[in-house]
């Protein structure tokens, strides 16, 4: 099947994939050829793609997924593929996330801190699984 993952601004990846698996709002789910079409709203999460033997992490920052006739298309503001994330700065925006949300004291957004560390979250399980 073929997939696409597209930004505002640069096709991230197009390619053959065997596999597809993605984390929507109603959980993971995991797509073969032949899959029945179907479309939902993605998670802030990590979409992993299978090709043959090799496995490529994406860091997917929410969008829509759309498969149909074997075509899988995801839209989204921020996809980042795993083998270019700095490991040190998505840790870096997880502790400062953290430190955010543990701080009782301070008037933070907190739906803004949980969304910042599901972001480095995401990017850090992308990173580290390449």
């Amino acid at each position: 099947m073929q997939l696409k993952i597209i930004t505002h601004e640069r096709i991230v990846f197009e390619g053959e994939a065997d596999e597809i698996v993605i984390q929507a709002q109603t959980g993971q789910i995991g797509i073969l050829k032949d899959h029945i079409p179907f479309t939902t709203v993605l998670e802030i999460g990590v979409t992993k793609v299978r090709q043959g033997n090799k496995i490529r992490y994406f860091a997917t920052m929410g969008g829509v997924f759309q498969f149909k006739d074997n075509i899988a298309t995801i839209l989204t503001d921020v996809c980042e593929d795993g083998c270019n994330i700095d490991v040190t700065r998505a840790n870096d925006a997880k502790s400062r996330a953290e430190a955010r949300l543990a701080d009782t004291s301070a008037k933070i957004d907190s739906q803004r801190a949980q969304a910042a560390l599901a972001r480095s979250l995401a990017r850090l399980k992308a990173a580290l699984n390449k």
